[in-house]
């Protein structure tokens, strides 16, 4: 099937894509994933995006989003993107193990969690251990549990938990945090919340279930051992571009590099949202560059 755009993602960036581009009569496809939606499937309430006064459920946001650009004509598959060959045109896109062709492809794959990359962490995933407070606090109602970083994310990450947990615990490997001011002086207030600074997580504690953490002080050297019932993962994200290395350019972390707003090294193709952003990661930064990626997407076809 040859289609006017492939989009590859089905976060805010890929989707307000979707809508921009199936609005303007081209023929759109959105390859949206086994688990559409990107990271706002994982998140409550937004209070952020403008146009929701008291805010709105982060999968109802995407819901709406999807909607509107089925409205539009876009076609969504809720399958993975597996492999790309953008070295010609048309460009293939095969999607699941159905392929297609596109005279444009915007890529809006967004970022995902990292692991601390220890082999307790992997063994207790799932028992103890997780990078989704809002998928998994209900889970430790009266525990103690700890996150471990010191961004935005690992302050949102405490704040879900503090609702439920009896004590949060926020381990950061520095002695100040790099979050937002405003999260920061909520953190602070939170009577829940306490920190551990300049420490770092050695090892996940426990056989089968989280039992606890061993901590190393990163000035003294010291060890010691934390009792808690769940750890948090909260350290940052990395950009889900495996597919597309060797094809388009990529900076030394792993993000798309674009040039001219939205265009990537090659011509036709289009990055967007996650993706090529390692500093702001806003569904509203998302949302207003798939709508840039859409629109030079469009500019680009009537070129052709």
């Amino acid at each position: 099937m040859m289609y006017d755009v492939v989009i590859v993602g089905s976060g805010p960036a890929g989707l307000t894509a979707a809508i921009y581009t199936s609005r303007a009569g081209l023929k759109t496809l959105v390859a949206a994933g086994m688990l559409w939606g990107g990271n706002l499937m994982l998140t409550t309430e937004v209070e952020n995006f403008p146009g929701f006064e008291n805010g709105i459920l982060g999968p109802e946001l995407m819901e709406q989003m999807r909607k509107q650009a089925e409205r539009f004509g876009a076609e969504l598959v809720f399958e993975n993107a597996t492999s790309l060959d953008l070295k010609s045109k048309p460009f293939k896109v095969t999607v699941g193990n159905m392929g297609h062709e596109a005279k444009a492809v915007i890529i809006a794959a967004g970022a995902s969690a990292k692991w601390l990359g220890l082999e307790s962490e992997t063994r207790l995933r799932g028992r103890g251990v997780s990078v989704c407070a809002t998928c998994d606090a209900a889970f430790f109602r009266n525990k103690k549990v700890v996150v471990v970083g010191g961004g935005d994310t690992a302050l949102e990450e405490a704040f879900v938990l503090s609702r439920v947990a009896s004590e949060v615990k926020i381990i950061h490997r520095r002695d100040k945090l790099r979050a937002t001011k405003f999260l920061q002086e909520k953190a602070f207030e939170n009577p829940k919340i306490s920190f551990v600074w300049n420490s770092t997580v050695k090892e996940i504690l426990g056989k089968n279930i989280v039992e606890g953490i061993k901590l190393h002080n990163v000035v003294s050297g010291e060890e010691c051992v934390l009792e808690c019932d769940g750890v948090f993962v909260a350290i940052g994200h990395k950009p889900n571009t495996e597919i597309f290395k060797e094809q388009v350019e990529l900076d030394a972390a792993g993000y798309i590099i674009v040039k001219e707003h939205t265009r990537t090294n090659i011509d036709g193709v289009f990055a967007a949202g996650d993706v090529t952003d390692p500093r702001y990661r806003q569904a509203i930064a998302a949302a207003g560059s798939g709508c840039k990626a859409a629109i030079d997407a469009e500019k680009y076809l009537i070129g052709q």
